[in-house]
């Protein structure tokens, strides 16, 4: 029987280049690959090699026999993708032919400096620094003492086989033509001239750390919060470390239904019994477990069929213990023509029909509901809403108001719609998209169209808010290969100053610099103190505390 990718899927893609028999898909090289939800094994091509188990960085992949009650329905959803497409028929990516380059055109090393230190510039280090026959150094600049940006601070603490990604990361900033420099703030410490000046190219791969708007009436009250502001405070990130959020009513309201939500959805819904095991920040743990909410609806704009959430975080919801998922405002059995869809349908009909108990908590999903405005005396107490339908005039489908109204009431209010890339000094930028306008990772002047010199990006500041961890695999294989080209075909200009230089200039800037090994040692300073508590680590959350530790100066365990 065929092996079968489960529920941590991160797409990044790596157990496709192991497969044998070509059997995993969609692949980066298909149009399909950019949004879907995760990746499917062929059980009719799959011949039980085990390759891609070996090469699974999140450990998705598993045998038919090692299938438990609550991921057996993944051996469908795998079959149900090659029912909608095949691999003989797939749209691939149009890509230009590229010429050859020698490498023999290169003498200095090739040297490139990373703001930021997530998936996307770490798979944009990894690839640039195993680059064959050319020799580059590599530079990690991060204004937190910690790396990892959304592994550590965006994935949900109980989806603790996604961040085993982490250990993939580790080996790249291990390596040694990769240098990182933590704590380290470009616009602050440095400015885009000052890292320009001592590398061929600047990668902004930084993500996108601010939120859509809603545009509505209320959206700013007290009591109104952004998904990405209440993930980064459960997830301990310092900058959010002393939120408050008030959990004093029964009922929370998530305005989206993307897959943050519904990650927002289970942690305000579990047990605290069930997130102590997690690495979920001190203080959320403590503030979640006098927490009062017994119910939080995820509000969707239209139907099932265009929820953003995916097939296995929605399975996910029903596998909380002490919580029962139901849905409304959608019409029972709406067709679908897509296996995949049907499955997902399918799911949302049984959370239809459950009928909720007394005394237990309860995630609501409910549709075809377009947000009004945020009312309340001083603090939000509830949002109005509009019913809405779906139409599909031009093929698009537009959503159209009813005219019918409801309030409801609730404590909190977690905004969901997307997040944003922010302006950097001195570069041009797309407002509208909140990305850094670029062709292949390359930074445009959107004005010519002609490249910025040395300026590349990856990840949600080059391609928006899109995919999961792994999807950032590909877009930074383009940046950076695109990096190569330029410097072999000449067309970056030489560093002006030295690598001794650089390391000069940043401790003259940042005495409290830390580097790999002062976070070594705050990441083995966390787990030995997870491990005293019965946890996998306890973050740090304090910036200054973690210069300490990476400096040798722990603190009396807390």
């Amino acid at each position: 029987m065929a092996h079968v990718v489960t529920q941590s899927c991160c797409n990044d893609a790596s157990c496709v280049s192991v497969c044998p028999v070509d059997c995993i898909h969609p692949t980066p090289a298909e149009r399909a690959y950019i949004r879907t939800e995760m990746l499917f094994i062929d059980p009719v091509a799959c011949i039980d090699c085990g390759a891609c188990v070996d090469e699974c960085p999140v450990d998705a992949i598993v045998p038919p026999e090692d299938l438990t009650p609550e991921t057996e329905v993944f051996a469908a959803i795998n079959a149900a993708y090659y029912e909608d497409i095949t691999p003989d028929v797939v749209e691939e990516v149009a890509k230009a032919p590229v010429a050859a380059v020698s490498v023999g055109a290169a003498r200095d090393p090739l040297r490139v400096a990373i703001v930021g230190s997530g998936p996307s510039a770490c798979y944009v280090a990894e690839e640039l620094s195993s680059s064959a026959g050319i020799d580059v150094e590599v530079t990690i600049l991060e204004r937190l003492p910690t790396p990892g940006g959304l592994v550590r601070y965006g994935v949900a603490p109980d989806h603790a086989k996604t961040k085993l990604i982490s250990t993939a990361f580790s080996r790249t900033l291990s390596r040694k033509n990769c240098a990182v420099l933590l704590n380290v703030d470009v616009g602050q410490h440095l400015s885009h001239d000052e890292v320009l000046a001592h590398h061929h190219a600047v990668v902004y791969a930084s993500g996108a750390p601010a939120d859509r708007s809603l545009g509505i009436p209320g959206e700013d009250l007290p009591g109104s919060v952004s998904a990405r502001e209440f993930s980064a405070w459960y997830n301990g990130h310092p900058d959010h470390a002393e939120r408050k959020f008030d959990f004093s009513g029964e009922r929370a309201v998530v305005v989206g239904n993307g897959n943050v939500a519904l990650d927002v959805a289970r942690v305000l819904t579990s047990d605290v019994a069930r997130l102590v095991g997690t690495d979920i920040a001190d203080h959320a743990l403590e503030s979640l477990a006098a927490s009062r909410i017994r119910e939080v609806i995820v509000l969707g704009r239209r139907g099932v069929g265009g929820a953003a959430f995916s097939t296995p975080e929605l399975l996910g919801l029903s596998q909380i213990p002490g919580v029962e998922v139901t849905a409304s405002g959608f019409e029972q059995g709406e067709p679908e023509s897509r296996a995949l869809h049907r499955i997902k349908a399918s799911m949302v009909d049984n959370y239809a029909r459950t009928i909720p108990s007394s005394g237990t908590r309860r995630i609501h999903l409910q549709f075809h509901r377009t947000p009004v405005s945020f009312f309340g005396d001083g603090r939000v107490s509830g949002i109005r809403v509009e019913r809405n339908t779906v139409h599909s005039p031009g093929g698009e489908p537009v959503v159209v108001g009813t005219g019918e109204f409801e309030n409801i009431e609730a404590g909190l209010l977690v905004r969901s719609i997307g997040f944003r890339g922010v302006r950097i000094a001195g570069l041009p930028f797309d407002e509208l998209r909140g990305v850094l306008p670029n062709q292949g990772g390359a930074v445009v002047d959107p004005s010519t169209g002609e490249p910025v010199a040395g300026v590349y990006t990856a990840g949600w500041l080059k391609r928006g808010p899109s995919g999961v961890i792994g999807s950032n695999r590909p877009c930074s294989i383009e940046t950076s290969q695109h990096i190569v080209r330029d410097y072999l075909e000449g067309r970056l200009e030489a560093p002006r100053h030295s690598t001794a230089d650089f390391m000069e200039l940043v401790g003259s800037r940042q005495p409290e610099l830390v580097d790999l090994k002062g976070w070594k040692k705050i990441d083995a300073h966390e787990r030995k103190q997870g491990k005293v508590h019965g946890r996998p680590r306890l973050k740090i959350v304090d910036v200054a505390e973690m210069v300490d530790v990476a400096r040798g100066m722990a603190r009396v365990a807390r």
